[in-house]
């Protein structure tokens, strides 16, 4: 009983195979399937390399749920095609990994305005302390007459960022722009 169970096990798994050739040789751009990242056995144990390959594998799924326009796929599978083409044992392909993501990431957040988790919260953190922080330490350096107090606007800019952010962040949860994604790498 076992060796029938074994044999139609094979059987039913060459089946499956054969479909996905036909499918890819066959149906290949035509058909609605977005191109896939390839399995790379050889990142297991590799660190950040693993991890960043998981979190565009991740990116990618939550982008297949969403009706992108043909530009935005045509695009996204072309960046997709030239990573699955380059080999995994080079120096750079933890940094063409983040380099695809991050340009993914812009180009869904130009086009149609849809953005990861906490994507502007990281964002108005830096640009609080920079844009907000800097100023209000000088001029608070300049009223005390101690310049060396310039670093007590840094975090009141971060406080106004991370506000500013989350507020942006909510916004984009409440229309529907936020992906059920977060850049974590």
């Amino acid at each position: 009983m076992t060796c029938r169970n074994n044999r139609q096990g094979r059987i039913a798994i060459i089946g499956q195979r054969i479909s996905t050739f036909i499918h890819h040789k066959y149906l290949g751009k035509n058909s609605n399937a977005m191109k896939k990242l390839i399995e790379r056995l050889t990142l297991a144990g590799k660190g950040r390399a693993e991890n960043l390959y998981g979190q565009l594998g991740q990116l990618l799924h939550e982008l297949e749920r969403r009706d992108l326009p043909a530009g935005v796929t045509a695009q996204r599978e072309s960046d997709i095609e030239r990573l699955n083409s380059m080999e995994d044992s080079s120096r750079s392909f933890a940094g063409t990994i983040k380099k695809t993501e991050n340009k993914i990431i812009k180009l869904v957040e130009k086009e149609l305005k849809i953005v990861p988790k906490n994507h502007y919260r990281k964002l108005w953190f830096v640009l609080g302390m920079s844009a907000f922080g800097m100023p209000i330490g000088v001029a608070f350096g300049l009223i005390v007459g101690n310049i060396g107090l310039l670093g007590l606007g840094l975090p009141i800019g971060m406080g106004i960022g991370l506000a500013v952010g989350s507020a942006m962040d909510q916004k984009a949860l409440k229309e529907g722009r936020q992906l059920d994604f977060e850049v974590k790498y």
